[in-house]
């Protein structure tokens, strides 16, 4: 694939990524907030249902691979994104999505504890760097708020569902799992709003133009992109390029929001890239035993 063309479409799911956490937080304005993520993942998700029905794509013929989406939909989708947006509540969504892409520096820790993962010298140093970041970010303390420890919860549900995924993920089409793990945990994502917050909508041309926002842009064609570029290229070396999504979340939280981060955000910040970057860079290299 054109290096350009490669770049530009990293650009573009990187920033989707990283603007839908300011975007979301304007929506929090009118809708509360796991509704505003029901709403979004449901919609998304049977929009690719529907599409990868008339593809004819693979489906599960199994409960218990049905019984697996939906686990994947609990942890990559309700957990994830439920903690999110309660998270941006009580801190900056710049914040929120540094803390949230510490996931790939989770995945590393968790896999090696349950999974017996190995990884190489520098992927630990990442782990290292990385923490550092984190407890620098948090402004050189450990006085978590509530919206710290959502976004860190963010990133721990994230990280568990790389490992299902890692773990189950070639039992299934792509987008068959992209679209089913998306329905499920945005259905619950519904459920728990009707039972756990007083659901909250205001419609008109602001929340509308939100929600169709993060349906078709932050989730379909973000998504969509992603996986393209997985497909086209090293899965390793890409991954390493998720390290942009918090840039493009801070500059959005300026831009749309007008935050402003302190000075050790940004420092803190820089260290957890590096980390990320640590982790992931030659990921392929690395040796783990091999799973079910």
């Amino acid at each position: 694939m054109n290096r350009y063309a490669f770049g530009l479409l990293v650009v573009l799911a990187t920033s989707l990524m990283g603007s839908s956490f300011a975007v979301g937080k304007v929506g929090l304005s009118y809708v509360s907030p796991l509704l505003l993520v029901g709403i979004r993942f449901t919609l998304a998700g049977a929009i690719m249902a529907l599409a990868v029905t008339l593809k004819n794509r693979r489906l599960p013929v199994i409960t218990q691979d049905w019984a697996r989406l939906l686990l994947i939909g609990v942890f990559q989708t309700t957990a994830v994104m439920g903690c999110i947006f309660l998270s941006m509540r009580t801190i900056p969504s710049g914040e929120t999505s540094i803390l949230t892409f510490v996931n790939p520096l989770l995945v590393v820790v968790l896999g090696r504890v349950f999974m017996g993962l190995r990884y190489r010298l520098y992927q630990w140093i990442g782990v290292i760097v990385g923490f550092a970041g984190v407890f620098v970010t948090l402004g050189f303390h450990m006085q978590f708020s509530i919206g710290t420890l959502l976004g860190l919860g963010s990133a721990l549900a994230w990280a568990i569902a790389t490992l299902l995924v890692k773990k189950w993920g070639g039992r299934f089409d792509n987008w068959v799992l992209t679209a089913y793990q998306m329905l499920f945990g945005g259905l619950l994502l519904l459920v728990l709003s009707l039972s756990m917050e007083t659901p909250r909508l205001i419609l008109n041309w602001t929340s509308s133009g939100v929600i169709l926002y993060l349906v078709i842009l932050g989730s379909i064609v973000q998504f969509a992109t992603w996986y393209y570029l997985l497909s086209k290229g090293d899965p390793g070396k890409t991954s390493a390029l998720l390290f942009l999504a918090p840039f493009f979340g801070v500059l959005s939280g300026w831009l749309i929001l007008g935050e402003v981060i302190h000075w050790y955000v940004y420092v803190g910040g820089i260290g957890i890239f590096i980390g990320i970057f640590l982790v992931n860079w030659k990921a392929k290299n690395k040796i783990g035993r091999k799973m079910d």
